[in-house]
């Protein structure tokens, strides 16, 4: 865990804010935006992963 800490400290000056974006009631809103229990809400889920035929991932 040091060594993600030491990477994430010397490039600090070239790394940008990432939006990341959900889809709520039929349009999509920055999860940024959400009040304190549907972030943790938001945390929590599961994301689809879908495997590709063929692929190893």
């Amino acid at each position: 865990m040091k060594n993600t800490h030491d990477l994430l400290e010397k490039h600090t000056a070239s790394r940008t804010k990432c939006l990341v974006y959900t889809r709520v009631m039929g349009y999509h809103r920055p999860v940024e935006s959400f009040n304190v229990g549907k972030k943790g809400e938001h945390q929590q889920r599961t994301h689809f992963k879908e495997l590709l035929h063929g692929s190893s991932c």
